[in-house]
């Protein structure tokens, strides 16, 4: 799978094609609301020459700074190898001593996800809304919905078949952007002047001059950032899609794009300017400046392209649980593969739980203008949280700490700005995302802390002084024999110790007696495609500890890749397959595997601090969230039991309880 993405992401004319089909859906689709959220925070009696130009001008400079500057120039090089986003970028950074960068990655990620709800309802909702042009009795809410529901039923049987055709038909779409602007802009070539970033401070000046008040002014400069906003929300998808694409086959295509979006925002500026009327009507420039028989194909472009927007947001939501799941930043989900395409996972629970997210956020605005309201407030903590980050990226590449400084203060003020212009939009919307968003990024704080909270209680063992009690085991018949194959999985780290609940369990709790004793652990690696394991014989043709090293992006299937080790430890002649009956041996049956699970449960909660306690008891809810840790590991559920064991074993009491008299 690595080979058929590595050359997709070589720099050939099919790679620019696939890699505008891939990453630019959503920036690709701003211009249908962009426009219209700045008429709209218009609040003059006429729209004058110098708000549209102004507008224009702050539209391409947000993009030059914070597309192209900050997300092209400069995040696309913190790739974990070639992969990108923003727990790719955690990913690379983590190892460094500031252990509350985990919390910044929490925050980015949640509202990452939470936006995207908001993302493919206002999308096709806009789209739809063209036919109004044509037809102003449309229904678009239950078109919309419709759409929604296709869109991510169809996701369980994968988009291999269709995936083919998002690079053209991106591609038409952006051409039918540039010719669309091209047709309004060059008979008003004098917008061109929008280039300059004067007309974008000119237009912070006039608002604040021809506000009644101090406040007003501040009001109505929020309100025009918070449209302006907008233009880029895309930006961060963008950098989640290296791994797909390649750094070259981005930055190349971003060209091309940029060129379309400016042209059809210069475009559009140029139609408002010619039609001061209509514009102010209330409609969607987008769709007014289109030629009258060219509407219903214009729209018909446009839900393409917001359908494929949404795609590729709803395939990014699978792989940032997907990596948040290693990272222990999230409860383990069913993960379904529908195609061999790398890439084309399906994770139900977060599908289903998308969908009914964006049918409420249809239900709940009614109309795509009304989105706008919500969204962009939590994006832009994103885009804080990957600043962050990537200052430290930054710093640990060694980079002239001059330039990580200015780095830092221009981008803490853009997108600071940013955040304050549009934490107006809480009240008009906003707090759905921002809900949404906490949810999230309380129950990934819950998770990672719980897991490290119980991983703290373990017991490590050396396992020396045990090799000879497991070796007589095995040939002490008075003992029952529990299984030809006894597997646990286990967490410890080197390559002598042990849990000690696991000897317990062999030794004490109930003595198990096997041919063959294996111990696997799981260790998950920063590299997001490492795919290979280590075998130790701890004691010969008893007891082995297999380690699987794996990416954040693999999924551990255990059953899986167990089965492939047996069978590399089979043909080097280590071990037999066959069962140890005779009976059975006879007829050269299988052996049969017994897998341990032990589950440490909350207990004595007495014992815990308070903030300890607090973790606890919401991680026993959010566990409720994810699967099974058989489900999780892949391992099939006849051959599996789960022990329980308290957390907290062994403990010392300083009060001893007192006899008075005999028992009568």
């Amino acid at each position: 799978m690595q080979q058929i993405d590595s050359k997709k992401s070589k720099l050939t004319f099919i790679g620019l094609v696939v890699t505008i089909g891939i990453v630019f859906g959503d920036i690709g689709t701003s211009p249908l609301y962009v426009m219209r959220a700045i008429v709209a925070a218009n609040h003059t009696d006429h729209i004058s020459e110098d708000f549209i130009i102004g507008a224009l001008s702050c539209i391409i400079w947000t993009l030059t700074l914070q597309t192209t500057l900050k997300y092209v120039v400069i995040a696309l090089r913190a790739d974990n190898n070639g992969e990108g986003g923003i727990l790719a970028l955690y990913s690379l950074v983590k190892k460094m001593k500031n252990k509350w960068l985990y919390i910044v990655a929490i925050l980015g990620a949640a509202t990452l996800v939470s936006d995207g709800v908001i993302t493919p309802s206002m999308t096709i909702m806009s789209a739809v809304e063209g036919l109004k042009s044509y037809n102003p009795n449309t229904e678009v809410i239950p078109i919309t919905i419709f759409i929604l529901i296709v869109l991510f039923v169809v996701q369980q049987f994968g988009t291999q078949s269709i995936g083919k055709f998002y690079g053209p038909i991106m591609t038409l779409w952006f051409i039918m952007l540039l010719l669309l602007g091209a047709i309004q802009f060059i008979p008003n070539l004098y917008v061109i002047k929008a280039i300059n970033p004067y007309y974008a401070v000119k237009l912070m000046l006039i608002v604040r001059d021809s506000a009644e008040t101090a406040l007003e002014a501040k009001h109505m400069i929020l309100l025009i950032m918070g449209a302006v906003f907008l233009c880029t929300t895309g930006a961060e998808a963008l950098y989640s899609d290296l791994g797909h694409c390649g750094i070259k086959n981005i930055r190349i295509s971003w060209g091309f794009v940029k060129i379309c979006l400016i042209i059809n925002y210069l475009g559009q500026g140029a139609w408002i300017l010619s039609h001061p009327v209509e514009a102010a009507s209330g409609g969607n420039p987008f769709f007014m400046m289109m030629p009258d028989n060219f509407v219903i194909i214009g729209v018909g472009m446009a839900t393409l392209a917001a359908v494929i927007a949404s795609q590729a947001l709803i395939t990014g939501s699978y792989t940032i649980f997907s990596e948040a799941m290693s990272l222990d930043f999230w409860p383990r989900q069913k993960i379904e593969y529908p195609t061999h395409e790398k890439g084309q996972m399906y994770v139900p629970a977060i599908n289903w739980g998308l969908l009914i997210s964006c049918i409420f956020v249809v239900f709940y605005f009614k109309e795509s203008s009304k989105m706008e309201a919500a969204y962009g407030l939590a994006i832009t903590i994103t885009m804080l949280m990957t600043t962050i980050l990537l200052l430290f990226y930054l710093y640990s590449k060694k980079v002239n700490i001059f330039f990580i400084l200015l780095f830092a203060i221009i981008y803490f003020i853009i997108e600071g700005g940013f955040f304050y212009a549009n934490a107006l939009k809480f009240e008009e919307g906003g707090w759905i995302t921002m809900m949404l968003a906490g949810l999230i990024a309380f129950s990934m704080y819950i998770w990672y802390n719980g897991r490290k909270l119980k991983n703290k209680y373990v017991q490590y063992v050396n396992i020396k002084p045990y090799l000879p009690i497991i070796q007589d085991m095995k040939t002490d018949t008075d003992i029952s024999k529990y299984s030809t194959h006894l597997v646990y999985i286990s967490r410890a780290g080197k390559s002598e110790e042990i849990e000690a609940k696991i000897l317990f369990s062999i030794i004490n709790k109930n003595p198990k007696r096997a041919d063959y004793y294996w111990f696997l652990r799981v260790e998950n690696d920063t590299n997001p495609y490492t795919f290979e394991y280590d075998v130790l014989e701890l004691i010969p043709n008893t007891l082995y500890k297999v380690n699987f090293k794996l990416g954040f992006k693999v999924v551990p299937l255990i059953n899986i890749y167990f089965s492939q080790v047996l069978e590399d430890l089979k043909i080097s002649g280590k071990i037999d397959l066959s069962s140890n009956y005779p009976s059975l041996k006879k007829y050269d049956i299988p052996a049969d595997f017994k897998y341990i699970l032990i589950d440490r449960v909350f207990n004595q909660e007495y014992l815990f601090s308070l903030k300890e306690r607090f973790i606890l008891r919401f991680y026993n809810m959010v566990k409720y969230i994810g699967i099974s840790d058989t489900a999780a590991l892949g391992l099939d559920t006849y051959n599996v039991e789960v022990e329980e064991v308290p957390m907290l074993t062994d403990v010392i009491y300083k009060s001893r309880i007192k006899r008075v008299k005999n028992y009568k």
